[in-house]
């Protein structure tokens, strides 16, 4: 029999922990190891990122995370910014008892690991990969010439335009377009039917909140605060400019980057089109970290 992720089930675990708060958190994980932590994106799901625990789970304990209200945790109806995801976060890490942790955050999740730092001051984390992912979501609270460079790629009408359709009624349409967003023309009908259907496992009001939240954050100042070995990942087909991913990494500290090239399926979902090619990336980073 097998799991969700493709695993033999007896090679998977999947369980919950409970937060500070009463709230119960979905992961699952498979593998031994260092461990090797997934963050999710805005309104997505641990189960996206199912070719890289199947893959990268032959050499780490790979863990990953449903954030509140999204995929299998508990969907409560409060507690959905992102420094609470950050504490849920850190809830989790605890819970396991993680020491020096890998955490590989994409999108969104990004913003919960600069959130958790600048909360936390990087507790127990031992490296990251942040992938796709701009300090500043808003336009407005930047120069016209640095937006592309910082990932600004909202205009409050947008922002809000976003958030009103999810709370009405083209929700269904507006997390459809979300989902458009992220892919290359190249992604099968029934790879973006089942993206759509993670996506929606998280309420749309919720979902709402949680995006204004996010666009009204602003995490340059925590970028040169953070002192772990660094990989930044971008694409060159994503929404955000390629830019994005060299001008993080220049802010923090040794950090590297690398941008998929569209020929190399460089989406915002570039881990999901071209999974051989990301984890491998992943996995030379990381062991070019433990050689040193």
């Amino acid at each position: 029999m097998t799991s969700d992720f493709g695993l033999a089930m007896d090679d998977r675990k999947t369980n919950y922990i409970e937060t500070n708060d009463g709230v119960h958190i979905h992961y699952a994980e498979a593998g031994r190891g260092a461990p090797l932590l997934l963050v999710p994106g805005f309104s997505q799901s641990a189960e996206e990122f199912s070719k890289q625990v199947d893959d990268l789970s032959r050499d780490y304990r790979v863990i990953a995370v449903d954030h509140r209200g999204h995929g299998r945790s508990e969907k409560p109806d409060h507690g959905y910014r992102i420094s609470r995801l950050a504490a849920d976060l850190r809830d989790l890490i605890q819970a396991l008892d993680l020491q020096d942790v890998t955490i590989l955050a994409h999108s969104l999740g990004c913003a919960v690991i600069w959130s958790y730092w600048d909360l936390f001051d990087g507790e127990r984390i031992g490296r990251l990969v942040l992938v796709d992912q701009g300090p500043v979501p808003a336009a407005d609270l930047v120069a016209p010439e640095q937006a592309a460079e910082l990932g600004a790629v909202f205009s409050a009408d947008m922002a809000f335009g976003i958030a009103a359709g999810l709370r009405g009624a083209d929700a269904l349409s507006t997390s459809e377009s979300i989902v458009d967003m992220m892919h290359t023309p190249e992604l099968s009908a029934d790879d973006r039917a089942w993206l759509v259907e993670q996506n929606l496992l998280l309420p749309r009001q919720h979902a709402a909140t949680l995006h204004l939240d996010h666009y009204g954050n602003d995490w340059r100042d925590v970028l040169p605060r953070i002192s772990v070995p660094t990989l930044v990942i971008g694409g060159a087909a994503s929404f955000f400019d390629a830019r994005v991913a060299q001008w993080v990494a220049a802010q923090i500290p040794g950090a590297r980057y690398r941008v998929f090239s569209a020929a190399e399926g460089g989406s915002h979902l570039m881990f999901w089109e071209n999974p051989t090619l990301f984890n491998a990336v992943v996995r030379e980073f990381l062991r070019s970290v433990v050689e040193k």
